[in-house]
């Protein structure tokens, strides 16, 4: 009895599956498949369809490298959390409490509903006006920095490590420029040439930093942490 009762329940999720990647597919490509593309990024998108389709972990990353670098029970501060997605499912079960903001009017709305936990609060805030008071233990700043100019980098620098508190820790994602130069998407102010491109905007702000990679065919990946103090992986 019980093994045709797993082996109906394997057939009904095997359907539900595929529906499910049907309808996360046709979502994306009308999100993503005209201008203008969207300022954030739906990460069920990626669970339910593209993490299978393309067999390819790379929106994983992202989540993992800056957990590793959060305190445990952190006071924690995310700029540009978009969907929330790996403000519930990476950071929210470490850090004792999150502020994760967005200026996005749509991306707030949907990451409360969506990847609400009990120890984050979502604001809608730009950072360009101004951080939440510190200190914190953790910034992270993923998938984002790349929307801002040089000088908005250098600014919003400034404020992170007056946030931080003396063994903080700022970590985050971005990602290179094509070889052509071209943005990957318009809606992005400064692209990196590489690593040490990247490194240059954190070594005047920070006395220990460390930057990263990891190469797909699709994405050429950078990551980041930067401290005052010796950068430490936890467990």
């Amino acid at each position: 009895m019980r093994r045709l009762l797993v082996s109906f329940l394997k057939g009904v999720n095997f359907v539900v599956r595929k529906i499910s990647a049907f309808t996360h597919f046709a979502q994306f490509a009308v999100q993503w498949g005209f201008a203008p593309r969207p300022e954030w990024f739906d990460h069920y998108l990626d669970q339910h369809w593209q993490f299978s389709a393309t067999n390819n972990g790379l929106w994983v990353e992202r989540g993992v490298f800056s957990r590793m670098v959060i305190k445990p029970n952190a006071r924690m501060l995310e700029i540009c959390c978009g969907d929330g997605f790996n403000t519930r499912h990476f950071y929210s079960s470490k850090a004792g409490s999150i502020t994760a903001l967005d200026f996005d009017r749509d991306a707030i709305p949907h990451a409360r509903r969506y990847n609400a936990a009990p120890n984050v609060t979502y604001l809608q805030k730009d950072i360009r006006e101004g951080l939440p008071d510190g200190p914190f233990d953790n910034v992270v700043w993923d998938a984002a920095i790349e929307h801002f100019t040089e000088a908005e980098i250098d600014r919003l620098m400034r404020e992170i490590v007056q946030r931080l508190g003396p063994d903080g820790v700022l970590s985050g994602y971005t990602l290179t420029e094509a070889a052509d130069g071209r943005k990957s998407n318009d809606l992005h102010e400064y692209e990196f040439k590489d690593k040490e491109d990247l490194r240059r905007f954190f070594t005047p702000h920070f006395k220990f930093v460390k930057v990263w990679e990891t190469i797909y065919p699709t994405r050429h990946n950078l990551y980041f942490a930067a401290s005052q103090s010796p950068i430490e992986v936890f467990g």
